[in-house]
């Protein structure tokens, strides 16, 4: 009879968790940003100086883009440099947004490739909301 022995398994602290997730998201964005330049047009319309849905690209576009992509990049480092109150609240909060964001995003676009990833995208920012909503109290981790 063959005994398993059981895989060492650690906890992950939560601000971990949501460092990587939001990671994750940023990685989806670069990717599917870089794949929506095979799409047929992109090219000659971002030379034309447009930015579909948006229309023509402007310095308060382009900032407004910047900010909403600067955002996630940021969660990355505040979820693990604040206290534990105000990044469980962060979270919950710009997670509930991206969340909406990137339904939004999946709504209005045409290309498969583009749903899914904004989808998976979707999924992951629900996960943060969820694990930054379930965030363990200081006495259960002691046990």
């Amino acid at each position: 009879m063959t005994t398993t022995t059981p895989l060492e398994d650690v906890r992950v602290p939560t601000r971990y968790k949501l460092a990587a997730m939001w990671t994750s998201v940023m990685f989806l964005y670069i990717y599917v940003d870089y794949f929506e330049l095979y799409v047929p047009g992109k090219l000659q319309g971002m030379l034309a100086g447009n930015m579909a849905p948006l229309g023509p690209v402007t310095q308060g576009v382009l900032l407004g883009t910047a900010i909403m992509l600067a955002v996630p990049s940021l969660m990355i480092f505040l979820s693990l440099a604040l206290g534990a109150s105000l990044t469980r609240w962060l979270n919950i909060v710009i997670g509930v947004v991206y969340t909406a964001i990137e339904l939004a995003v999946a709504s209005g676009s045409g290309w498969t490739f583009y749903v899914s990833i904004s989808l998976v995208e979707a999924v992951l920012t629900v996960l943060i909301v969820w694990t930054a909503w379930r965030w363990p109290r200081a006495s259960e981790s002691l046990r």
